[in-house]
């Protein structure tokens, strides 16, 4: 749930659900209130018609039947009652009050009182999702004095509470509303998240490989022109790798030509001093070149990707390794495929397994699968690498100081090269000092699934 929420998929969805129910929640509110005043408006009126009747009736009723009368007239929130011998207190005319006494006429004199009865400020128990919310209307004692001289008690009530039966409506009504409104944010927020996800797969799918096919242009206008503007600039990028490498393998390539030269115009230096140190230089000289081209072709993606199994290619490495003389060991088993271009994925391995034994005359291999991946660990028997300088040796031509010599040798691309590749690959090369000595290379393949 919490990685849903961190998702801007989740943020969209939970922001458009709260603003879909807070408006929903401002209209039913304003609506109930509508409602309710509307209720009020027309109890109200209807008050007014009662008590006329009301009053009316009592008037031509004998004054010996007149208790009697009242006792069954009263059934509903207006009752005329006899009024009580207590004191009481005149009040400010009302618009009932007034409005009563405009349709009795001048036979008649209404007066409303101070004291209103107890129900008025009664609270009414909540029937909705408001709250209790006390009545509004008309509520208030008056004194009518008929046309025979006797004054009689008028009380307007608040209308009776619903039944409870219909306690629970607003909720039974409001459950199946906010799960549409769930659903329909769900469905929108997941139509307009997708774009955003095929573009961020898309530029992932560019990061591993520069020749990816072009997004499809669907859906929207602004969809549209954001996947040809990416579509474009992936040809811009691939144009200028290409450019890159090429003029880079073109400089390599030519200075090949003019090394071989020298190297064939030194066997007729006498000196066997200045030969070797002449010979020596010249060698470094086509170890740059070398490696320069592997640099241009690790930067080349144009090797078709397939389906290869890990432990097979790890075992012909290693064993090609061992054959040529070098200390490398292999242990672990991965039991996973991978998919990546055959010769790349194999000169990165090379390289680093070649790192470890120029620098720490042994390689140690090491392949374990973790969730989704395989992790593999190359462990030399060097005096490892200064903290600070890890990831400066990813640089290209960079060389820790102490690794300077005739007898290393190196131009400080093996690790960049490996880089290049095994980010292509979507994979990740990482350096650590390891407990024990030496330093230890950790290269982490995503696993291939054949369903992708």
């Amino acid at each position: 749930m919490k990685a849903f929420l961190g998702s801007m998929t989740g943020r969209v969805f939970m922001f458009l659900l709260i603003g879909i129910v807070a408006s929903a929640a401002l209209t039913q509110w304003l609506a109930v209130g509508e409602r309710q005043r509307a209720l009020e408006q027309y109890r109200d009126y209807h008050a007014v018609e009662r008590a006329e009747q009301l009053v009316m009736a009592a008037d031509i009723v004998p004054l010996a039947s007149r208790a009697a009368y009242l006792k069954v007239a009263n059934k509903g929130s207006v009752r005329l009652e006899l009024r009580p011998d207590a004191e009481h207190v005149p009040g400010t005319p009302t618009e009932f009050s007034t409005a009563l006494q405009a349709k009795l006429g001048e036979g008649f004199k209404v007066s409303a009182l101070a004291e209103r009865p107890a129900a008025c400020t009664q609270p009414r128990k909540s029937t909705g999702l408001f709250g209790p919310k006390p009545w509004g209307g008309t509520c208030e004692n008056l004194d009518v004095r008929m046309q025979d001289g006797h004054v009689l008690r008028l009380m307007v009530l608040p209308p009776r509470q619903q039944p409870p039966f219909g306690e629970h409506s607003d909720w039974v009504t409001l459950l199946p509303f906010l799960i549409s409104i769930a659903i329909l944010a769900y469905l929108v927020t997941r139509m307009t998240m997708r774009p955003l996800k095929q573009l961020a797969q898309a530029a992932k799918d560019l990061g591993n490989d520069i020749n990816h096919p072009p997004l499809t242009l669907s859906g929207a206008s602004e969809i549209r022109q954001a996947s040809a503007a990416f579509n474009a600039m992936q040809a811009r990028i691939r144009q200028h790798i290409s450019q890159r490498t090429q003029m880079l393998a073109a400089i390599t390539h030519d200075l090949q030509t003019p090394l071989t030269r020298l190297r064939l115009r030194l066997e007729k230096v006498a000196d066997t001093e200045l030969y070797d140190r002449l010979v020596g230089d010249l060698s470094a000289m086509q170890s740059m070149v070398k490696e320069g081209l592997d640099l241009a072709r690790s930067m080349d993606s144009t090797e078709a990707m397939q389906a290869l199994d890990l432990d097979s290619l790890l075992d012909s490495v290693c064993s090609d390794a061992a054959d040529a003389g070098q200390k490398v060991t292999l242990s672990g088993h991965a039991g996973m495929a991978l998919m990546a271009r055959p010769i790349a994925m194999r000169r990165c391995l090379v390289n680093l397994i070649d790192n470890a034994v120029k620098y720490g005359q042994y390689a140690h291999v090491t392949v374990e699968r973790i969730a989704g991946a395989a992790r593999i660990r190359i462990r030399d028997g060097g005096p490892g690498i200064a903290p600070d300088q890890l990831a400066k040796v990813f640089e290209p031509f960079y060389r820790i100081e102490t690794s300077r010599s005739r007898e290393s040798g190196g131009t400080g691309l093996g690790l960049t090269i490996a880089r290049n590749i095994a980010e292509q690959h979507g994979a990740t090369v990482l350096l650590s000092n390891h407990v024990d000595g030496g330093l230890e290379v950790t290269l982490i393949v995503p696993e291939y699934y054949a369903g992708k």
